[in-house]
């Protein structure tokens, strides 16, 4: 007789800092969220600070979640959240078959470890809050959302199954700027990806960046590459061969010196658009504008189907086709007991600290 096979049960384990495990639960991981490797979370913490530890959750001999954390406000609150970039999600990384036991031995081990956590902002949907959603309820944990924005979402495949995208109007419009664009100089179109990830792309990022309306309008903070925003984050998550062959630009030169860029991160048959910029010398011709539709051309030509224009600014979006997608949102889990009740207490004024949602608008036709 057959015996029966033997059923592991998952256990976690706390790592002091962030634990080789999470480049192999992210291999392991959906194909949206398989940057979510190590040196993502390395490259946060260097660049924004914070002491990790790591929770992680095995089942027969492999990790099937990562969770890194980092202290969040006042170190008597107990409190952690997820370490990450200003984007696109500050999430960790799930294996493709984690079930509810994983995620159950997942907030135990949060329990002994933390005060309650946060993550976030991350997208409805996300594997792993949404596994953590489910094995809270259960647990009695308290789950607070806030509301942060909404995303956009291209499906560039379907539109251009329904018929011409971009339209015909759109590429004359595109032809007619890119000719009156070439009176101030010879212009150059050009892709990169993997191994050209070096010190001096990025210096050329942060340069146009510097040259573009951020700069005018802005403190700066906010911009991806310059010394003053997050550039110390991109450079250093770019050492890792995997997501450095994930990251993607698309660049226009002038006259051989940076003038625009399209900044992408490529996940399969999704691509994430995190940044655009441009020299506002050449506003007048669009130069943002035509640079980003020759990358999304070039994406569906190299089988990428769909864009995450992640969100804000909706209306260049929506002109480009996209349609609104999943809320963005802050989570708060805190633990049965003193933190739950507590969070009872505050999760109105936990809620309001967000962003009221937009009524959704008639979409504009897309382009």
């Amino acid at each position: 007789m057959l015996s029966p096979p033997v059923v592991t049960a998952p256990s976690v384990r706390v790592v002091d800092g962030l634990a080789d495990s999470l480049d192999a639960v992210a291999a392991m991981a959906a194909e949206t969220h398989r940057f979510l490797r190590r040196q993502w979370f390395v490259a946060a913490v260097e660049s924004y600070g914070g002491e990790a530890r790591t929770l992680v959750v095995d089942r027969a001999g492999a990790a099937v979640i990562a969770l890194p954390l980092i202290a969040l406000g006042p170190a008597w609150l107990g409190l952690r959240q997820v370490p990450g970039c200003y984007w696109p999600f500050r999430s960790a990384p799930v294996a493709a078959d984690a079930d509810a036991a994983d995620f159950a031995a997942l907030l135990d081990g949060a329990r002994r470890a933390t005060r309650g956590f946060r993550l976030g902002p991350v997208y409805d949907g996300d594997p792993l809050l949404e596994g953590l959603r489910s094995a809270a309820a259960r647990a009695g944990w308290r789950a607070m959302p806030r509301f942060i924005a909404d995303s956009y979402l291209l499906d560039m495949a379907a539109l251009r199954a329904d018929g011409a995208w971009p339209r015909n109007s759109t590429l004359r419009k595109n032809r007619f700027n890119e000719k009156h664009l070439a009176t101030n100089g010879v212009p150059e179109w050009s892709f990169v990806s993997g191994r050209d990830w070096t010190p001096d792309l990025f210096d050329a990022l942060a340069t146009i960046e510097d040259a573009s309306w951020i700069t005018e309008r802005t403190d700066g903070r906010d911009a991806k590459f310059t010394a003053g925003g997050h550039g110390r984050f991109w450079r250093s998550a770019a050492t890792d061969p995997v997501i450095a062959d994930m990251l993607w630009a698309a660049l226009l030169h002038m006259d051989g010196q940076p003038a625009a860029f399209s900044f992408d991160l490529n996940a399969g048959t999704l691509k994430y658009a995190i940044a655009n910029s441009y020299d506002v010398r050449f506003a007048k011709h669009s130069p943002g504008r035509l640079l980003y539709y020759r990358n999304l051309v070039r994406a569906l030509d190299d089988g990428m189907r769909r864009v995450d224009w992640g969100a804000g600014d909706s209306g260049y979006k929506r002109t480009i086709g996209a349609d609104r997608g999943p809320a963005i949102r802050d989570w708060l889990f805190l633990p049965p007991g003193l933190p739950a009740l507590a969070g009872r207490v505050l999760a109105r004024r936990w809620e309001k600290s967000g962003h009221a949602a937009q009524p959704e608008g008639d979409p504009s036709a897309a382009e």
